[in-house]
């Protein structure tokens, strides 16, 4: 979160990427910081049980919202 936020104010676009689980903490900690606007990039909840191929699976599925947040600041348009 905190290297997001460096970057992002350092004018590079950041996407920033969580887990379901973890969208609360996110949300509470963005705000904290003062990145109201900061839209995360949410996966599905777990990933440390995962093989490789699934994991290049949820990047696969994460990509266009990378890509959005990148060029609008927004997960979704």
């Amino acid at each position: 979160m905190h290297d997001t936020v460096e970057l992002e104010t350092r004018g590079l676009p950041t996407a920033m990427i969580i887990t379901s689980e973890f969208q609360l903490e996110a949300t509470v900690q963005r705000d904290a910081l003062g990145m109201t606007a900061l839209d995360a990039v949410v996966i599905e909840h777990p990933l440390s049980s995962l093989t490789d191929d699934e994991i290049a699976q949820r990047a696969a599925q994460a990509l266009p919202q990378i890509k959005a947040v990148w060029l609008t600041g927004k997960a979704s348009t």
